[in-house]
């Protein structure tokens, strides 16, 4: 089962494969437990929010069609985790509970978001990318890569909404004025 691709085995999930998913969690819980605990420090809610994502996506898998546009198997978990992430900080908020939240702590393996940067050919761009100030940068992350509105945004990085639209306003403004 190591030969098929995630999609494939995402479409066995859906006929209820147990050993599909087993292989699909194994191939994408690293990389999705890293780019949860970038957006928030609290272990335990990192598990969580991954328990609740293997499940909507053990629920969901038989309605996985693929994505037209290109998208991934792995992109549509990433899709439910992190909107998964962003109720969790909406209940810790109505509870009173602040979430651990803010700089990413130091990661051994890059994220996605940085790989993907990084093979950018465009060297211009990655470079003022890398230029721009820590809390834009991780607001466009957020905006741009994982595709949250401005609310999910305020509600994952715990700032107000109108905070993460300026910040996304200066990141557009020092990125146009860094390649022109």
């Amino acid at each position: 089962m190591t030969e098929l691709g995630e999609e494939a085995l995402l479409r066995r999930v859906g006929r209820g494969d147990r050993a599909a998913f087993d292989e699909f969690y194994r191939r994408t819980a690293p990389w999705l437990a890293v780019r949860l605990r970038r957006r928030c420090r609290d272990d335990e809610l990192v598990a969580e929010v991954m328990q609740d994502s293997y499940l909507a996506a053990w629920r969901a898998a038989a309605s996985y069609v693929g994505d037209p546009m290109g998208g991934s198997a792995a992109g549509w978990l990433w899709t439910i985790a992190a909107r998964r992430l962003v109720d969790a900080f909406r209940r810790a908020a109505r509870h009173d509970e602040v979430p651990l939240t803010g700089e990413p702590p130091r990661a051994t393996m890059p994220a996605a978001e940085d790989e993907v940067l990084d093979g950018m050919p465009d060297a211009a761009l990655a470079a003022a990318l890398g230029r721009l100030a820590p809390e834009l940068r991780v607001v466009l992350r957020a905006m741009v890569l994982d595709g949250l509105t401005a609310r999910e945004t305020s509600a994952l990085l715990g700032v107000p909404e109108g905070t993460v639209k300026t910040r996304v306003r200066r990141a557009r403004i020092e990125l146009r004025r860094a390649l022109s």
